[in-house]
């Protein structure tokens, strides 16, 4: 009977322990980016909710931050998302038509300017006032700048 050296083997041996390495880090990887988008998306879905209360945060891209963060590391969560009866209709149809209703635009931009006026009168100093109304005008201008939804 003839035996074939041990050491014959080692290389190939060798190779598999790095090839089964890589793949343990490559899934460790992949898990470690997943755990960091759901909490990415997380962040983002409490940051859109209290845009929804402080016209300064805008509450769409928030929204639509989480439906992609959650779509890449947890299709439940995006799932549940998008069956959600206050965010998914909100989602979707920005999704699919890229406007904005017209009632939320109202809404929005009063809300924005009155909680910006409000600040004005309870801040004295006048580049922080400046600052305010710079940001009031450009989230005006985005608002705007999206057609608004046809009537169905």
């Amino acid at each position: 009977m003839h035996f074939v050296p041990f050491d014959k083997f080692l290389p190939l041996f060798h190779i598999s322990l790095n090839i089964i390495t890589f793949a343990s880090h490559l899934r460790t990887k992949t898990s470690m980016i997943k755990i960091i988008l759901r909490i990415v998306g997380t962040v983002s879905l409490i940051l859109g909710i209290i845009g929804i209360a402080l016209p300064v945060l805008p509450t769409t891209p928030f929204l639509l931050l989480t439906a992609y963060c959650y779509l890449k590391s947890a299709p439940a969560w995006h799932k549940r998302l998008l069956e959600s009866k206050h965010f998914g209709p909100y989602i979707k149809n920005f999704q699919e038509n890229k406007c904005i209703p017209v009632r939320i635009k109202v809404y929005s931009i009063s809300m924005l300017w009155i909680t910006i006026c409000i600040s004005c009168i309870f801040v004295s100093i006048l580049w922080v006032r400046l600052l305010l109304l710079g940001i009031a005008v450009g989230v005006t201008w985005h608002i705007l700048s999206y057609p608004s939804q046809p009537k169905r």
